[in-house]
């Protein structure tokens, strides 16, 4: 009588632990990856030491990390809702890691090196939370567009809002606080630098209006060409192009693009296009 007494509560611990077994499996299935939309140049997924190029239509998993050489460029979504998802591009010279806190899902990004764009979409009336990472920042969103530049190897970190709002917060400081960035708005954020409401750059409207105009003609010469202008290897003339970049970075070149793009960096503020604001912080 014991035995069979004792032989029952075992069966009902396995089935008990199927259960949970079949009920996370549908959960584990539905952790949405990141999808290539577009791709141009050398752009690779880092898994367990290893990289493995990517492709138009390849996916990214959480935890993994994104790589672009000097030519590289892609863009990602994340999810198959219509009316709630996020994309995001990556621009030469960068290292992202996609959602590296597995169950943290509004962590969408940690941009370790380079530049990013992020486009946030949700219906009216819905929320949709995310928040990017840096070694120095974080940034909290609730459906907008902004970019984020890491320019060295020390995370200084800087944001720039296109659309919507964001909150960004210093997480080296002593002294902790979120400061909002609006339309048009940027901050630096610096490594053991409090911020502080009075850094914020406001973008003039004509510089806005001429970074929105400079982003929109990136895009149209990336589909044109089957790559950004001034990329090496992008096709066509492109590579002429890149090693004549006009002062003061309002021209055609990706960021990291023509022979001295080792000096700025990826995405740094004089790079044209993919500086944040485009107004030379």
């Amino acid at each position: 009588m014991l035995r069979r007494s004792t032989l029952m509560r075992i069966a009902r611990a396995l089935l008990g632990a199927a259960a949970v077994v079949v009920c996370l499996f549908p959960l584990q299935a539905q952790v949405p990856n990141a999808t290539v939309l577009e791709l141009n140049g050398n752009v690779s997924v880092m898994s367990d030491g290893y990289q493995t190029p990517l492709f138009v239509g390849g996916t990214v998993k959480q935890q993994q990390m994104i790589v672009t050489g000097p030519d590289g460029y892609a863009k990602f979504r994340v999810s198959s809702d219509t009316t709630k998802f996020e994309e995001f591009e990556v621009f030469p010279n960068s290292r992202i890691i996609f959602r590296e806190h597995p169950g943290a899902w509004e962590e969408l990004l940690d941009i370790l090196l380079g530049r990013i764009k992020v486009f946030i979409h949700h219906a009216p009336g819905q929320v949709n939370h995310n928040s990017v990472s840096s070694p120095t920042a974080v940034i909290s969103v609730r459906g907008t567009v902004f970019d984020v530049v890491v320019q060295d190897a020390d995370g200084t970190t800087v944001v720039n809002v296109d659309e919507g709002i964001v909150a960004v917060r210093n997480i080296t400081s002593y002294q902790v606080r979120d400061v909002e960035l609006h339309p048009g708005e940027s901050i630096t954020v610096s490594r053991g630098v409090p911020l502080l409401a009075g850094q914020v750059n406001r973008t003039q409207p004509i510089q806005f209006i001429l970074k929105g105009a400079r982003d929109a003609l990136w895009q149209v010469i990336f589909g044109r060409r089957g790559g950004p202008l001034g990329i090496p290897g992008a096709g066509g003339s492109g590579g002429a192009q890149g090693d004549k970049p006009k002062p003061g970075g309002t021209g055609t070149g990706a960021p990291g693009t023509g022979p001295g793009a080792s000096s700025t960096g990826p995405g740094a503020p004089s790079t044209g296009p993919a500086a944040p604001g485009g107004s030379g912080h």
